[in-house]
């Protein structure tokens, strides 16, 4: 190849990489201020800082967000919302996901983006009131719900909130499912509970967990979805995975037309004794003596009223 043509090669290979620089920088600034309208319509502050961190952040907070342990935190996010977008428990740009990393640091997903897009470098950094102290993106507008749950049981470590058909099925109804039936469930979830409905976003959203949350992991959204803590975000996904296989394979027992078994009272005990050495929640244990009583009689019924409820 003659010297000239090596030349006008290069040339060409240079420009056509300076023009996919231009397009992506392009795609990347249309994609913030679609997010800055957006942080706005939810009554947040754009960011006004083109840096990761914000001008507020102190130094420690920087080194704590960048640090070894805090990128493997935002790939093991990452992977999550992979999960979660694959098996259709979110859908849109719905869902978000955190994990505290420090006293008063939590890093979580941004609004408005695909939990099968995330990257590491599009995760948030905020404190425990909800202020956003690192990242190029707005924050999820439903921090406070995971902030209150990291507040209220200091044990969580990830949160993970998303909308699994089958489980959100229970949630617009009001209902709650049965239990215990399946081994497996009973020990790792157990009996849920369910919040009354509020505007999701909102302060008095995330508060309507406060009730439930020191003594369930996993809690059904009045009319929205589920929300499930952990020790990381791939254990509180793995929960999401339990109740709503739980729940889908009560739908398809229906179809049998047969009542379904109840695991009976005394093998419950022998759950219950394994729960309590894994150090998860039930709310059973919060009873003074939880008897055969307190059992639902409902049985047969795939779908219960919750305990101080009342049908419509």
């Amino acid at each position: 190849m003659k010297s000239t043509d090596l030349k006008r090669k290069k040339r060409s290979a240079g420009g056509d990489s300076k023009g996919a620089a231009r397009n992506t920088a392009s795609g990347i600034r249309g994609r913030r201020k679609s997010l800055d309208q957006a942080a706005l319509a939810f009554g947040r502050p754009k960011n006004k800082t083109s840096k990761t961190m914000l001008k507020s952040t102190s130094p420690e907070m920087a080194r704590l967000f960048y640090s070894p342990e805090a990128q493997a935190v935002k790939k093991e996010i990452c992977a999550v919302g992979w999960k979660l977008w694959m098996r259709s428990y979110v859908d849109g740009n719905g869902g978000n996901i955190s994990c505290r990393i420090g006293e008063n640091a939590v890093i979580c997903t941004p609004t408005l983006l695909s939990k099968v897009d995330l990257k590491p470098e599009d995760l948030c950094l905020v404190d425990l009131e909800g202020n956003q102290l690192a990242g190029d993106l707005p924050r999820t507008s439903e921090a406070f719900l995971h902030l209150e749950i990291y507040k209220n049981v200091p044990e969580a470590r990830a949160v993970v909130h998303c909308h699994p058909p089958h489980a959100t099925a229970y949630a617009i109804t009001g209902c709650i499912p049965p239990s215990p039936i399946i081994p497996e469930f009973d020990v790792f979830v157990g009996r849920v509970a369910i919040t009354p409905y509020e505007t999701p976003g909102t302060k008095k959203f995330a508060e309507t967990v406060i009730p439930f949350v020191r003594n369930h992991n996993t809690i059904l959204l009045g009319n929205h979805g589920i929300v499930c803590w952990a020790d990381s975000p791939t254990h509180a996904e793995w929960y999401a995975e339990n109740l709503e296989t739980y729940c889908w394979t009560l739908l398809i027992s229906k179809q049998l037309d047969v009542p379904f078994a109840r695991i009976p009272f005394e093998k419950e005990q022998d759950l219950l004794a394994i729960k309590k050495r894994l150090g998860l929640p039930d709310a059973r244990f919060s009873m003074k003596k939880y008897t055969r009583s307190d059992r639902s009689e409902d049985s047969g019924k795939i779908a219960l009223t919750p305990l101080g409820a009342k049908r419509k």
